[in-house]
């Protein structure tokens, strides 16, 4: 039983790694950048709302 919880520790561990190096060298090269600023999001809200949209606690 030992053995196999360290075997599936092992994999856990592996695949941790090759999803973390996968994951650095895609960001490195693909970089997000809003084009336009109609791409950008727009609050619905009025700035001066004292309740932040619904958002603030009661």
């Amino acid at each position: 039983m030992k053995n196999i919880v360290r075997a599936f520790v092992a994999v856990l561990v592996l695949t941790g790694v090759a999803a973390t190096t996968q994951t650095t060298s895609a960001s490195a090269k693909n970089r997000v950048t809003a084009s336009r600023t109609s791409m950008l999001p727009v609050p619905t809200c009025a700035p001066s709302d004292p309740n932040a949209c619904g958002m603030k606690g009661r």
